[in-house]
Order: structure tokens, then C-alpha cells, then sequence
């Protein structure tokens, strides 16, 4: 198919397999969730009774007393140990590089049919300037954009970079969750010759 650019209104040859593929909902869903889940830590932990600290002995006699115990640290007593302590663990899920690829391509394609992708010549910043940013990232899109650009520079990174709702990534950065949670999704045109490198 072809699109023509926002900028120069150029048109530019996209490949059909990468945007214009069927959406599959379970699909990306299943890759979006699995990528939130591969950023977490999963670094809590907590402490069972044979790890806290205090004395063992026996605080009272064995019986006459109501409720029989050993010492301290058994969970039932504040600052006692945890029952079912919890440990430090991987939330990782796997998908295979086959899946991911499907959903990328499954959201470029939806994206592109809402409107929500846009395609431009270039994005350049003269001066290292916010103000400049804005004014230009106003003209082609509004809201929670993510700027998808192969050429990165100084002045584009430092301008952008204070800019609430507004991303900047490569195409080896761009990640599912992103892409979804954007309401325009801006690329330039070296970064969709890679993404159909990429994905084709």
C-alpha cells in the first residue's frame, strides 16, 4: 500500500505483511502482558520465623497457661516471623520471537487504521529548545504521542525530553506496551525502512 507523508506529502510503498495484517486481539494482549510482567522486579521478600532475630527461649511454662508456645518469633506475635514468607521470584513469561514480531505487526496495522500512525520525512530540532519541540510535534500530532525516529540527535533528545506524554525511541526501543498506550504514534521514514528490515 501507500501513504503519503505528513510533511512533504510524498507517498511511500509500505509493506502490506507489516501494516496491513489482520488485528488479533488475544495476540497482543498476550505480548503486551508478558512485557509489563518481564519489567517487574519481583525482589519482595519477607522473613519467616527461623530468620528474625530474638531469643528462642521459652517464654512460659508449658502448661497452666492457656495457648502453648515456644518464643517470640512465631507468627502469630507482632514481630514474629511470616507464615508463608514471600520470596523473590521472576514474573517473566515467555513468547517467542514469532509471537512478538505478529503483535508488532498486528498494532502498526491497527494503528494505521485508526488514523493514530503517522509518517513524516524526517523530525529534526535546530537548537536544542523545548519550545521549538512543541511547536513542532503540535503540528502533526496531539495527546500521548511516541516519536518512532532512527536518527536521534543532541538537540532533538535535550528538547524533548522535559515534555509531558511525549516518547522518543528508536526502533530497537519501540516496545508493544508503548505503542498501545499511545494515542499517535509518529515515524519517520528511516525508521520505517527499519521496521520493515525488522519484521519483513
Amino acid at each position: 500500500m501507500q501513504i503519503s507523508l505528513k510533511d512533504s506529502g510524498q507517498a511511500i510503498e509500505l509493506n502490506d505483511a507489516i501494516f496491513a495484517r489482520p488485528y488479533s486481539e488475544p495476540l497482543v494482549h498476550q505480548v503486551v502482558t508478558a512485557f509489563l510482567a518481564g519489567a517487574r522486579q519481583g525482589t519482595k521478600a519477607q522473613k519467616t520465623r527461623s530468620e528474625v532475630i530474638g531469643t528462642t527461649k521459652k517464654f512460659k511454662k508449658q502448661k497452666g497457661g492457656g495457648a502453648r508456645h515456644g518464643d517470640y518469633k512465631a507468627p502469630i506475635f507482632v514481630g514474629g516471623g511470616r507464615a508463608f514468607a514471600a520470596r523473590p521470584r521472576s514474573f517473566e513469561q515467555k513468547v517467542n520471537r514469532k509471537m512478538y514480531r505478529a503483535a508488532i505487526q498486528a498494532i502498526l496495522s491497527e494503528l494505521l487504521r485508526q488514523n493514530r500512525l503517522t509518517i513524516v520525512e524526517k523530525f529534526e530540532i535546530a537548537e536544542p529548545k523545548t519550545r521549538l519541540f512543541v511547536e513542532e510535534i503540535k503540528k502533526i500530532a496531539s495527546g500521548r504521542t511516541l516519536l518512532v525516529s532512527e536518527d536521534i540527535g543532541p538537540n532533538l533528545y535535550l528538547s524533548a525530553r522535559n515534555v509531558p506524554n511525549v516518547g522518543i525511541v528508536d526502533v530497537a526501543a519501540m516496545d508493544p506496551a508503548s505503542l498501545v498506550s499511545a494515542n499517535m504514534v509518529v515515524m519517520t521514514v528511516s525508521a520505517v525502512n527499519r521496521v520493515q528490515e525488522w519484521l519483513a
